[in-house]
């Protein structure tokens, strides 16, 4: 190795944020070692090295620079790096269009320029080209390479712990049925929202923010929507507020309103916004008449100006 290389090695070790090894499926952080016909090459701290094609090298790329590029195969097989990102990567989901099949499988547009094989054994029900299917990205340990699949619930971890009652998570919608909105936790795990503790519009392919509600015995976890108790609170108090400074200081409704109309109106259920009124009522922002709600202070929001 020559002195050049050397010393690129060595500026590599300096840094903990350059990968250790090549991670397939990931963004990985890599130093550009040297130029090449066919681009740059870009190696990890373990100098183990991929090629940048020349279609994503810039004037301004130059040895010793660090880059951030997605790392998987190519047409032939080969690894490569992009500077381009997919719609999904290694572990996630995402919407992807059909562009093509064959008798073995289907090919997805996931936003490179090799399109995602999805083997016929991966696939729930026959894929066409022009459908949109969720495809979940996965490592076939047989091949060797990323593939798509819709049969990546066995995939997913279990908790074992690593999860709180009442922790904010990540979730990601993936299914509907009659319990509620199955949904991937955290990009690793599997959880469940009930329809009874969904106050506002859901669908398939959402993302949203949620708290766990409790982990069960076989790993899968009762997911919220929203927090439990004080910050709970907070928020449906929040929303309340939010609701009357948007009508003119009036809102329809009171401790004795219809539930559907609640969630209707708000996104609560019906013990979230009894709360909230008390709250508000008790921090003298609101009061409650039969006819409704209504904004003290004339429907202006409160200020140093209005307590006088």
């Amino acid at each position: 190795m020559g002195a050049q290389n050397s010393a690129i090695i060595v500026v590599m070790n300096e840094l903990d944020e350059i990968n250790e090894y090549l991670e397939l499926g990931r963004i990985n952080r890599l130093v550009i070692a040297r130029k090449s016909d066919h681009g740059m090459v870009l190696a990890s701290k373990r100098e183990k090295e991929v090629l940048l094609p020349n279609a994503y090298v810039t004037d301004t790329m130059k040895e010793g620079d660090e880059l951030e590029v997605f790392v998987y195969t190519d047409s032939e097989d080969r690894i490569v790096a992009t500077t381009q990102k997919p719609l999904a990567m290694l572990g996630e989901l995402a919407m992807m269009e059909v562009v093509g099949t064959t008798p073995y499988g289907a090919f997805v547009d996931w936003g490179l320029p090799k399109d995602l094989f999805v083997p016929k054994m991966f696939q729930k029900e026959p894929m066409r080209a022009g459908e949109t299917h969720l495809v979940y990205v996965a490592y076939d340990k047989k091949t060797d390479r990323l593939v798509g699949t819709q049969k990546f619930e066995k995939l997913l971890e279990r908790p074992e712990g690593s999860l709180k009652r009442n922790q904010e998570v990540e979730l990601y919608f993936y299914d509907k049925t009659d319990l509620g909105y199955k949904a991937i936790v955290d990009n690793r795990f599997d959880g469940l929202v009930f329809h009874s503790e969904v106050f506002t519009p859901l669908s398939v392919g959402d993302r949203a923010k949620g708290y766990v509600k409790q982990v069960r015995e076989d790993g899968k976890i009762d997911l919220l929507l929203r927090p439990i108790g004080k910050k709970s609170d907070e928020i449906a108090a929040k929303k309340v507020m939010d609701y009357l400074q948007n009508h003119k200081g009036m809102m329809p409704l009171n401790y004795k309103s219809d539930p559907e109309r609640i969630k209707a109106l708000l996104g609560l259920s019906r013990k979230n916004f009894k709360r909230a009124l008390t709250k508000l009522i008790d921090a003298e922002k609101i009061e409650v008449k039969e006819s409704g709600t209504y904004l003290k202070g004339n429907g202006k929001k409160i200020g140093k100006k209005d307590e006088r």
